[in-house]
This record gives C-alpha cells, structure tokens and sequence, in this order.
C-alpha cells in the first residue's frame, strides 16, 4: 500500500520544498520561499527539519563527467564465490572503499551485485578490472556492460 505525503509527516508546501531542491539544489532560501509562497524564515526552519528528519541526505553538484574526463560510463555485475553473510559484508567493505565506485546495489537474479562505475576511457577500465575489481573479495566472476547512450541518468524522484 502506498504511503501518502500526509500520513510521511510532509504537507503540500514540504513536498513543493523537496521538488523545488531536487530540481535545483543551488537555489536560495529566499527563492525557495517566493516559490512555494511562505517567508523566508518558516521556509528555513521547514528545510532545515527535511534535513534533521532525514528527507534530504545531501546537495551536491552535479558534474559533467565528460569535462572531468570521465566519459566512460561502465555498468559490472559481480557474482561472488558463497553466498554468506560474511563474504557479502567483506565485499559490500571493500567497495565502499574504492570512490572509483559511484554505485553498488545488491541485486537478485544471476548477479549478486551492480556497480555502477565511470572510468575515462576502455583502456581505463581494463586497467581498473585487472588491478583491483578482480581482486575483490570474493568475487567469482564479473561481467561488464559499456554504456553507449545515456537515455536516463539521475533523474528526480517522482514526488
């Protein structure tokens, strides 16, 4: 059953605050405030509580990986040697550890994981999967799917 906004603790003007600072993190207090129509200060005190609430985890820029040198965006299913708790937790410890790293789910299916990595270049990330994804803990096998297009990338929550 889906939960509504109401019954989460969020009112119309909090749902239009979250909409407003996923769309675009950099805007003001006080813009945010002449958009949803509120004061500046009741618009504070409504986003700092989003904050301690834990509705919004962070803001952060959103970087062009191709200006970065990062073009490359490479999609690794991971299987790992036993299903235990223990080699999932060594290697959920690892990763976490490896910034190379932008995502890791844990999946249900033929793979145990997918990362989600960006890397400049093919030859990048043969050097990357040869020196330190194979050397995972625990991992078995890898298979390695290169993005073509982005059609997707980061989109919004639908709120």
């Amino acid at each position: 059953m889906k939960e509504s906004s109401a019954e989460a603790g969020l009112d119309r003007i909090d749902m239009k605050i979250l909409r407003l600072l996923q769309t675009d993190g950099g805007l003001g207090n006080a813009e945010i405030a002449k958009r949803v129509n509120t004061s500046a200060a009741t618009c504070h005190r409504r986003t700092q509580r989003l904050f301690a609430e834990g509705y919004i985890s962070g803001i952060r820029a959103q970087i062009v990986p191709q200006r970065v040198n990062k073009g490359a965006l490479v999609i690794v299913g991971v299987v790992l040697d036993r299903s235990t708790p223990e080699s999932f937790a060594a290697f959920e410890a690892a990763i976490r550890g490896m910034a190379i790293v932008l995502d890791c789910h844990l999946v249900a299916g033929d793979f145990d994981y997918f990362l989600k990595i960006r890397v400049r270049d093919m030859a990048d990330f043969n050097r990357l999967h040869g020196e330190r994804l194979i050397a995972l803990p625990g991992v078995r096998q890898t298979r390695t799917f290169f993005v073509m297009k982005e059609v997707v990338d980061n989109a919004p929550l639908e709120l």
